[in-house]
């Protein structure tokens, strides 16, 4: 459900001032709507969830006001988002049951050049579950948040699903049976190419993506990083899937998996956190469990209230899981991390971290914006062990942005999106006495308006010693007033 990323912005991504917006009203024809039965109105992007078709390349002419076009000049390349969208929302004039994180992913792009919109085009991800689902007129892949609502029905849903597979007709083994309706990332190509484009989500292997030239989304297909050195030549490095929140090595190479042998049943890490020498999981409340299915009470895929969350800590370049080690943090169940770092002090190493954490975790899946994410700082001491929790605003924020150059690295400030605005906030200022001392700015979209994930666009990004806020922060807007939507290029500074 992460959705935003940039493609190509050649420089920064994040950006927030209050007049600086382009403006992209793209009206499309009505659609089928269904009112979402599992999230609250104002809470999360949209309460009424929309089935859209591929949208063709548009182009466009749309520059900023005169007076902010010295501003945006640098922006050149593309601004991609990603989210899931329902193929099928009625089928055989019923409608079906629908989770947020069923739909189908679903891209997003608007290209500039000099500051300018040129073109705008929305495109499926070509993935081998919309391609068979399209061809057989129904969303015949169990989901495992809304498809397992009683014994007799999942049975007979698991059934019809093996007969696709013996017949032929689904081959989730060899094409993967995933969405791509998470995120979007630049990674490198296979034998340490050029970055390229991928759609990823957690169940399956990245789809790799185009960008044509006359401003097309195509999907190339699955991809598992064939690594072509001379000692494994055409050995995949990804076997079945992979996370949604990737980190990436500095120098491009993969490092080493390590199965993790520690961890108590199956649970779902939907991201983690990377610093200098240190990787940090959380291994949360949020399991899969399909003994829940067989006795007919809930979906695989839950909350388990009876489980102490614990943090892990191992070294980045470990080998193994020999090294690792948890301790017990009840109550933080982190749904996004925000950044990492190391400090030095007191005599051993100290890992900061901050990230979302959902306050009543038990809303995630049934009425997100009741979640209450809130941001915290994490403070682990890495040779005593311990977990130290601090909140860091009273407001409830997710999806968090920063300066990417300042990744593993301290950071003054960041970005939190807000659904219905955008804060800005210095970590080294802190939260007193119930006043968000750490809030500096913050904007507002307006009545009706909720925005997406944002991301911040450097002014310069090659050159390290600009201020960690000279850029922008950019982001699809949406008016549910007029059903319009804009793009939105903000002043980080501001």
């Amino acid at each position: 459900m992460e959705a935003l990323s940039s493609s190509s912005f050649r420089h920064p991504q994040l950006l927030q001032v209050p007049s600086l917006n382009i403006r992209a009203n793209v009206k499309r024809r009505p659609q089928p709507m269904i009112k979402a039965n599992i999230f609250k109105k104002h809470l999360e992007y949209s309460t009424i969830l929309n089935k859209l078709d591929d949208f063709i390349s548009t182009f466009l002419d749309l520059a900023p006001p005169p007076e902010h076009r010295s501003r945006t000049y640098c922006l050149d390349g593309a601004y991609v988002r990603k989210g899931p969208n329902p193929q099928f929302v009625v089928t055989e004039g019923r409608r079906r049951p629908y989770h947020l994180f069923d739909g189908d992913g679903m891209l997003h792009m608007i290209r500039i050049s000099g500051g300018k919109a040129t073109t705008f085009c929305s495109r499926y991800v070509k993935t081998h579950k919309h391609t068979v689902e399209r061809e057989n007129g129904s969303p015949f892949v169990p989901s495992p948040f809304s498809s397992f609502n009683g014994i007799a029905s999942s049975i007979s849903r698991c059934m019809l699903t093996a007969a696709r597979v013996l017949t032929g007709q689904f081959d989730p083994l060899n094409k993967g049976f995933g969405a791509a309706n998470t995120s979007v990332a630049l990674l490198p190509g296979g034998g340490g190419g050029a970055a390229n484009l991928f759609a990823l989500s957690e169940c399956d292997l990245p789809y790799e993506i185009k960008v044509t030239e006359k401003g097309d989304i195509v999907t190339l297909g699955r991809h598992d990083f064939h690594n072509n050195n001379n000692n494994n030549h055409n050995r995949p490095l990804l076997s079945f899937n992979m996370t949604a929140h990737r980190r990436i090595d500095p120098e491009g190479r993969k490092q080493k998996d390590v199965h993790v042998h520690s961890l108590k049943g199956c649970t779902i890490i939907h991201d983690f956190s990377v610093t200098e020498n240190f990787c940090v999981f959380v291994d949360t409340q949020i399991v899969v469990n399909p003994l829940w299915v067989l006795r007919g009470s809930r979906p695989p895929v839950g909350v388990d209230r009876t489980k102490v969350p614990r943090v892990g800590v191992i070294g980045k370049y470990a080998e193994d899981d020999s090294g690792m080690w948890w301790t017990e943090a009840p109550g933080l169940n982190m749904f996004h991390s925000v950044n990492a770092w190391e400090e030095d002090g007191g005599g051993g190493t100290t890992i900061v971290a901050v990230v979302s954490n959902a306050l009543r975790v038990e809303e995630l899946f049934e009425s997100i914006g009741l979640a209450q994410l809130r941001l915290e700082k994490i403070t682990i001491d890495v040779n005593a062990h311990t977990v130290h929790r601090q909140p860091l605003c009273t407001k409830f924020l997710d999806f968090g942005v920063i300066n990417p150059a300042y990744a593993a690295c301290y950071e003054k400030q960041g970005r939190r999106a807000y659904i219905d605005g955008i804060v800005k906030l210095y970590l080294s200022l802190t939260q007193k006495d119930g006043h968000d001392e750490c809030v500096v700015a913050s904007r507002l979209y307006g009545t009706g308006c909720c925005g997406g994930e944002p991301f911040f666009v450097s002014k310069e990004p090659n050159k390290p010693s600009v201020e960690e806020d000279d850029g922008y922060l950019v982001a699809f807007v949406t008016d549910e007033n007029n059903r319009e939507s804009k793009f939105v290029v903000m002043d980080a500074k501001s």
